[in-house]
């Protein structure tokens, strides 16, 4: 056992704690026991494994404290702790003095506490992942240049504070996903003249506010633009049509390279919205390009400018409050997978181009202002669920009712006047209501309040009633 170099035991059915004789293994590069059942704290004895070069624990149950190791008793070049859901315990500077770190992964887990601001100054360190844990305060800043720093995974935590400024000096990333955190303020400017490797920022599920700043369009290679579920306000930057890789129909470049052993394969892990769903996408994502700035704030028209981005699969700009019509040349993005302008105030007809869309599965323009008649196509009519119309009261045509005139003779009223007739039959029905409950309150309130009302009432109840009985023994 103590020359063995590699142990694969990763996707099987172990259960149990890992035994502490895994310590005299000592010339052990690689231990894989990811997807297993394991549980328990880790043997201490691991610092032992002076050769380790590749640790993955990922997909078990252990917990408790991270063993405390440096890079003398553990030179570890890729450590890989993922998605065990019950691995806690305060996150020490028990990485931090792996100064040979290529790759550490501690995602998924319930790791807590502030960021190790000392993982900044590992200057081999090319792919970080902490999400998915509870690490809790602001992102700490460094003076220290990491120019080996690709991909920044820091989502899924309570992290907060401001968009970080360390970020200054992480000059070749590549990827960063800050989303679903407590980070707040605008986008500082400088994004686009710094981190001009940028392909993949995901922002989204934060408290984000102001506008999107129009030097993201200065990121010639970003590929996918998630600023989702923020307070942004204000207008689409035009400028967009500037973000030049979005504009090729096939992008071949892999989505991040690790120098690693070629023995060694590392599948990092991202999770995108993609056709209204959330999916984790794992390995090379090369192949997703998109904009998604749903439930936000926005305003204005949708730039026609955005046409030109023909390698785009997803665009997202539902739950806004953006006006005007759908570009018309919105064909062109024939690549499209997933459109969603749903819960906006778009108007108008929906152009005739749409029907270019062929690669279209997720097709949604519900509540809205549309009119006119639905346009036809061969992969539009394989999307016959009436709902991605709901709420364009002037809209026709399959799968909504026909677009036939009016018994009168009449052309029907465009989607834009017929939605506000609604409203004001709505708020007459309300308005009545209301009215009705309000005097109801008011009468029987001035009785109760004021006794010589309630008095006169009662006597002229009594008085009728006297009446009736004294007509009816007249009878």
């Amino acid at each position: 056992m103590r020359n063995l170099q590699a142990l694969f035991l990763s996707k099987n059915r172990l259960t149990g704690n890992m035994p502490s004789d895994i310590g005299n293994a000592t010339s052990l590069k690689f231990l894989g026991v990811s997807s297993n059942q394991l549980k328990g704290e880790l043997p201490k004895t691991i610092s032992l494994l002076i050769n380790l070069v590749a640790l993955d624990l990922s997909g078990n149950k252990f917990t408790g404290i991270i063993p405390h190791c440096d890079s003398r008793q553990l030179p570890v070049k890729v450590a890989n702790s993922t998605d065990n859901s019950n691995f806690s315990g305060e996150s020490r500077s028990v990485f931090c003095g792996l100064t040979l770190l290529m790759l550490l992964d501690l995602s998924n887990n319930e790791l807590f506490g502030d960021f190790p601001a000392c993982l900044w100054n590992l200057k081999d360190l090319q792919t970080l992942d902490l999400s998915g844990n509870a690490f809790a305060g602001e992102v700490p800043t460094s003076t220290f240049n990491n120019s080996s720093l690709r991909s920044l995974h820091l989502s899924g935590n309570n992290f907060t504070g401001c968009f970080p400024a360390v970020l200054k000096n992480l000059k070749s990333l590549v990827v960063l996903d800050l989303g679903n955190n407590k980070i707040s303020g605008v986008i500082p400017l400088w994004i686009g003249e710094i981190n001009l490797s940028l392909r993949i920022l995901s922002l989204r599920t934060n408290m984000f506010f102001g506008s999107i700043p129009w030097q993201l369009s200065q990121l010639p290679h970003l590929q996918l633009l998630d600023l989702a579920e923020n307070n942004f306000i204000g207008s689409i930057p035009e400028s967009f049509n500037n973000l030049s890789l979005m504009k090729q129909t096939f992008v071949m470049q892999p989505f991040v390279t690790i120098d690693i052993p070629q023995w060694y394969f590392y599948n990092g892990s991202m999770a995108i919205i993609w056709k209204g769903r959330e999916y984790t996408f794992e390995g090379r994502y090369a192949f997703l390009t998109g904009i998604d700035l749903s439930g936000n704030s926005l305003s204005g028209e949708i730039p026609s400018e955005l046409t030109s981005l023909r390698g785009m699969r997803l665009l997202n700009i539902s739950r806004n409050n953006v006006s005007g019509s759908i570009p018309k040349d919105i064909g062109n993005l024939n690549l499209l997978e997933s459109l969603d302008l749903s819960w906006n105030k778009l108007s108008g007809h929906i152009p005739p181009s749409v029907s270019n869309l062929m690669s279209l599965t997720t097709f949604n323009l519900s509540n809205n202002l549309l009119s006119g008649e639905i346009p036809t196509g061969s992969q539009l009519q394989t999307l016959d669920d009436p709902s991605i119309y709901d709420n364009n009261l002037g809209l026709c045509g399959p799968p909504l009712r026909s677009c036939t005139n009016n018994s009168s003779g009449t052309p029907p009223m465009d989607g834009a006047k017929e939605y506000h007739h609604e409203l004001e039959t709505l708020w007459l029905y309300y308005s009545v209501i209301a009215g009705i409950v309000f005097g109801f309150w008011v009468w029987f309130g001035a009785l109760f309040l004021c006794k010589i009302w309630r008095v006169a009432f009662f006597s002229c109840i009594d008085a009728m009633q006297q009446n009736i009985v004294h007509k009816m023994k007249c009878t």
